[in-house]
């Protein structure tokens, strides 16, 4: 939440420092190919590791379908019941950031997976979790990523 402040200056640095503290709680991957390439290698990766996937969202075509443009970006949704289950019964409240979500992106000439760190989706909700799945989930998320940068 932002507090008003009077200055213009001052509101230009708070929106700055505010957004490199969201960025803190993002993990960042560089990765080799096209976004459709690297979000490819994804969704096998995911698919491999016996996860399901949800849905795959083509920003980009959805900015192209009300003649808009984009950079090529598209999001994976996906999950696995036996680590995602646990967390859900602590507290149901994780079901609004739990199926997991990577987004691939291209910026500045470079591709890019993106994924929010797990205990900060958890905390956005109030569901702080002691369940070891929270680590398993952490561990999937890094491999996964990490797996699909690398042709």
């Amino acid at each position: 939440m932002f507090k008003w402040i009077l200055s213009a200056t001052a509101g230009v640095a708070l929106t700055i420092a505010t957004a490199a503290q969201a960025d803190d709680k993002l993990n960042w991957v560089e990765a080799e190919g096209s976004v459709s390439d690297v979000m490819d290698r994804l969704e096998a990766a995911v698919t491999e590791a016996g996860a399901t996937v949800f849905a795959r969202v083509d920003h980009a075509g959805g900015a192209d379908s009300v003649d808009m443009d984009l950079d090529d970006a598209e999001l994976l949704i996906f999950g696995n019941p036996k680590l995602g289950t646990p967390v859900l019964q602590e507290n149901i409240r994780a079901g609004v950031v739990l199926p997991l979500r990577v987004l691939v992106f291209t910026e500045e000439d470079k591709t890019w997976l993106i994924y929010q760190e797990v205990d900060a989706m958890l905390e956005s909700v109030n569901a702080e979790q002691s369940t070891e799945s929270v680590g398993k989930i952490t561990e999937a998320l890094k491999g996964l990523t990490e797996k699909a940068a690398k042709p």
